[in-house]
């Protein structure tokens, strides 16, 4: 049996629609059951229609500060739609401790750099005043502490002198691209397991590559 996945979003989706055209193969073992928005003008809701899937808009506004109430609307759509995994595509609405405990090993994010470095807001331009030689994305799991859950996967690149914040993001997203399903597919499969704050996987091997830049003979 494929596992039930929300996906939730509040922008344009890339992310959201890279789960979705992974989920399209026979043999992935998840199904993405529903696409959900807090905000109606999500360019995501147009992309996830047009590749067939469900999407629910919950606007976030009309709560304002009450994240309880918003999260028991969410819950029902959740349980309506008997959704067993969350993915967050660019979710940018914080989560009660509660929620998110209810959720705990369950619900994925990805971020784009290499956590614990950078978390939080504009990680690219933080990575470039830090002057750091390689940067990437994570797939971790969600707690309450923002950006700061057991890391599931990793993708690297590195940093080029003449890279913007804008330059870097854009390599960097298809790193998200490439890892966000695959670490779906490792959790949809059962071979995520947590150890407290660390996350094991089984069955995978150790990539013999070594990523060393600047590059040496």
């Amino acid at each position: 049996m494929k596992r039930r996945v929300a996906i939730l979003i509040s922008g344009r989706g890339s992310n959201m629609a890279a789960l979705i055209d992974a989920a399209k193969l026979a043999d992935f073992p998840a199904e993405i059951v529903t696409v959900i928005s807090n905000r109606a003008d999500a360019g995501g809701l147009e992309k996830a229609a047009a590749s067939g899937v469900p999407t629910t808009v919950i606007e976030s506004k009309p709560f304002g500060k009450d994240r309880a109430a918003f999260e028991a609307a969410l819950q029902r759509v959740l349980d309506e739609k008997n959704v067993e995994l969350i993915c967050l595509g660019g979710f940018m609405r914080l989560f009660t401790a509660e929620f998110v405990q209810r959720w705990y090993g369950r619900m994925l994010n990805i971020h784009p750099s290499l956590l614990p470095s950078f978390p939080g807001l504009d990680p690219h331009g933080q990575a470039l005043t830090s002057g750091v030689k390689i940067s990437g994305a994570t797939v971790h799991f969600v707690i309450p502490e923002t950006d700061a859950g057991p890391i599931v996967m990793q993708g690297a690149v590195a940093v080029a002198d003449d890279d913007t914040a804008e330059t870097l993001a854009q390599r960097i997203l298809g790193i998200e691209h490439r890892i966000y399903p695959e670490a779906l597919r490792l959790l949809a499969s059962g071979k995520v397991r947590l150890e407290g704050d660390i996350c094991r996987i089984s069955g995978q091997a150790a990539p013999d590559e070594i990523l060393i830049w600047p590059a040496v003979d």
